[in-house]
């Protein structure tokens, strides 16, 4: 198979999956309030992982 065709191929390859996933995914920009809950969650959980009570605070 020539670079070309391969090329094409990968390309039809990559664009049916394209076609095939846009209507799997919600494109959806609105965060819920558990989405919103969540994001704290975590990122107080990290926070703390990251900066320890022990450390002296400035």
């Amino acid at each position: 198979m020539t670079k070309s065709a391969s090329l094409s191929l990968a390309t039809l390859i990559l664009n049916e999956l394209v076609e095939q996933n846009l209507s799997i995914i919600d494109q959806s920009d609105a965060w819920t309030e558990q989405d919103q809950h969540d994001l704290a969650s975590f990122s107080l959980e990290y926070a703390t992982s990251i900066f320890p009570e022990s450390e002296e605070r400035v």
